[in-house]
């Protein structure tokens, strides 16, 4: 694998890790930006908050890095309506608009940086 991706991989299970162990340490956050038309608030946040700190973790074993890969993508696409919700009640979370506008293509980015992941990694060619 390369060292870019093997880099990335890192990076994107860090970010992963600490996302999911944030939803332990500030539940409160998350369930503000909690669309209502869900149910069990609460549950939702610490099952999303788990399944971000296991993927993370298995992204880094090569065995499970691919399947973690879209664990994460499946993840960031259930996310969104968070996302949506908070930039449809900026009050949740002051910030300029022009921040809440650009979270919602960011989540876009980090759904192609985890499927980047879901691919096999190119074999390096043999050089004796």
């Amino acid at each position: 694998m390369s060292r870019v991706k093997t880099i990335s991989k890192c990076l994107l299970a860090i970010f992963m890790i600490l996302a999911g162990t944030s939803h332990f340490v500030n539940p409160g956050f998350f369930l503000k930006i909690m669309p209502p038309y869900l149910p069990l608030h609460r549950a939702l946040v610490l099952l999303s908050g788990g399944w971000e700190v296991l993927v993370g973790v298995l992204l880094l074993a090569r065995v499970s890095s691919r399947w973690a890969a879209w664990g994460i993508v499946v993840l960031l696409i259930a996310v969104f309506p968070a996302n949506v919700y908070l930039y449809q009640h900026q009050d949740i979370l002051p910030a300029s608009p022009v921040i809440h506008l650009l979270r919602l293509p960011l989540q876009g980015v980090f759904v192609l940086w985890a499927y980047w992941h879901t691919r096999p990694a190119k074999q390096e060619p043999y050089t004796p």
